[in-house]
């Protein structure tokens, strides 16, 4: 038998701040970046009831932590549940169980963050949200940590939605938090756009971007959606998470590949490749650039392991056993 801690979501919720989900994303990416493996998501689908079943997983050697994500969402309770099993890098044994729901826009958020920390200008003082979910709010607080924001623009389609969230973000934040009432209004003037959407066409007009604009998209992993239109993509430098995710369900970039807007050589690199040095990030001020963020186990490790290192400091959580193969596999 091995000793492995349940956490439940209460008990991790709060336990870190964004900033240090920040610091352990960017040190996962590193690791990715100099050959850590990690795999795109595989999403499952189920017709009825209407649902999709998705894991994705990475092993980070330096950290010492392996795992990655199964959720459900969908199907008869119209619902979601976020599961983080988290395994001993060296020995192979389990370590926790994570309910990831808590953590999810906080370890999502710090890999935006990480991105526009490389991608975004180092003068970048403000930015535009499209989005006002917990999603949304994840990446607003992640990007605060990286980024002097003084002026941040909110849009939702919903007036009540983007008013909440600009003010309880304008209250949270040292930044001045505003809802607008389009999108178009949100993106002018923004030095950093995220869009945290589930929207199925593009949230904005691509054109309207000014020069040396940051763009992260992290609302959709759907070959048939996209957050942003052919025209961002074509003016951008093109970063996902992965390379492999992007040509399976980076719905973006695939429209316009099949657009013949840009080619299979329009990605400039991972983001682990940038944040190891691998490849540069952003060259010049005049540069738009883009993050494609899909989700990927690297973040989702890296986070698990934050909480379970801070778990154990204050003795948080439940003791559970779990069979080895050599004892359970016994047939007897």
């Amino acid at each position: 038998m091995t000793e492995t801690v349940f956490l439940n979501s209460a008990e991790v919720d709060g336990l870190a701040t964004p900033a240090e989900f920040v610091d352990a994303v960017r040190e996962a990416y590193r690791q990715r970046g100099e050959g850590a493996p990690a795999e795109p998501r595989t999403k499952l689908t189920n017709a009825e009831p209407p649902g999709f079943f998705t894991a994705y997983a990475a092993v980070l050697p330096e950290t010492g932590a392996m795992g990655g994500y199964m959720y459900s969402a969908g199907f008869g309770a119209e619902d979601a549940w976020f599961m983080t099993p988290l395994f001993d890098a060296e020995s192979g044994e389990p370590l926790a169980l994570v309910d990831g729901a808590s953590m999810n826009p906080y370890k999502t958020g710090a890999a935006g963050a990480v991105a526009a920390d490389e991608l975004a200008r180092a003068d970048a003082t403000s930015a535009a949200i499209i989005g006002s979910g917990p999603q949304a709010k994840g990446q607003l607080r992640a990007l605060a940590t990286v980024r002097d924001l003084e002026t941040v623009w909110v849009y939702s389609p919903t007036k009540e939605h983007r008013e909440s969230f600009a003010g309880e973000m304008d209250r949270r934040l040292d930044a001045s938090v505003a809802a607008v009432a389009s999108a178009a209004a949100a993106i002018e003037d923004a030095d950093v756009v995220v869009t945290a959407t589930n929207a199925d066409e593009p949230v904005f007009d691509g054109d309207a971007l000014e020069p040396g604009t940051h763009v992260t998209a992290m609302g959709q992993y759907n070959p048939e959606k996209r957050e942003l239109d052919d025209a961002t993509i074509e003016r951008a430098t093109y970063v996902p998470d992965l390379r492999e995710r992007a040509f399976q369900d980076a719905g973006s970039f695939l429209h316009a590949l099949d657009a013949g807007v840009v080619d299979e050589d329009h990605i400039h690199a991972e983001l682990g490749e940038v944040v190891a040095g691998e490849a540069p990030g952003r060259e010049d001020a005049e540069e738009i650039t883009v993050f494609d963020s899909g989700g990927t186990g690297i973040e989702t490790v890296a986070g698990a392991y934050l909480l379970y290192e801070k778990a154990r400091e204050e003795d948080l959580g439940t003791t559970i056993d779990v069979s080895p193969g050599s004892e359970a596999l016994t047939g007897e």
